[in-house]
């Protein structure tokens, strides 16, 4: 279970990263506003998952998700650039968390 909670906290990172982008400086209410509520919910399901994980592999899994989400994110949504580059080291954090995750024990 810990591990489905911190995927859904991982997914709300995604979230509240998009929220925040536009917010545009927290100037849009709204955009705002959903900022707040689902970094909430992604701290606190961060903060259950803690029960049970390990603090490194928690961390650094939920980060994890958080940037490959907002990676794709921007890509897809933004119109953001897809370069060799940055897909192979997006490739790279993928890999540390599929090895976290083998290596925990849980």
């Amino acid at each position: 279970m810990s591990w489905f909670l911190l995927f859904i906290a991982g997914l709300l990172e995604v979230a509240w990263a998009a929220g925040l982008k536009t917010s545009e400086g927290f100037t849009r209410l709204w955009p705002s506003v959903f900022t707040i509520v689902t970094s909430t919910g992604s701290f606190v399901l961060l903060a259950f998952a803690m029960k049970e994980l390990p603090l490194g592999t928690a961390y650094a899994v939920w980060t994890g998700i958080g940037a490959v989400g907002a990676f794709i994110f921007g890509i897809v949504m933004m119109g953001e650039a897809v370069t060799v580059a940055r897909i192979a080291s997006v490739s790279l954090i993928v890999i540390g968390m599929v090895g976290l995750k083998l290596s925990s024990g849980h």
